[in-house]
């Protein structure tokens, strides 16, 4: 599969970039070189290989479930960086807008 010009710059509009004319060719070159790899990898025979989520094998560390003893709700305000009027303060993130 070939990329042209016309797909590179549609592709730019789709991802909100302005490219110049050099990078447009530069763009051009690199994405039928991943095309081309992907062509590769689609030739493997992948039908005995099961599908992974990791290259490796991975095991979670689990525990139990158990209640613990509960803190004070001083003992945890104490350890907040700021607290008012019995709760934590934190900086706004939201604007009104």
């Amino acid at each position: 599969m070939s990329i042209d010009r016309d797909d590179v710059e549609h592709i730019a509009e789709l991802a909100r970039i302005r490219l110049d004319d050099d990078e447009i060719e530069a763009f051009q070159d690199d994405l039928e070189d991943i095309l081309e790899y992907v062509e590769t990898l689609e030739a493997l025979d992948t039908e005995d290989v099961e599908p992974t989520t990791h290259a490796i094998p991975l095991e979670m560390e689990g525990h139990a479930d158990e209640r613990r003893e509960e803190l004070e709700h001083e003992d945890v305000l104490d350890n907040a960086p700021e607290c008012e009027e019995g709760h934590f303060r934190v900086p706004k993130v939201v604007d009104d807008e």
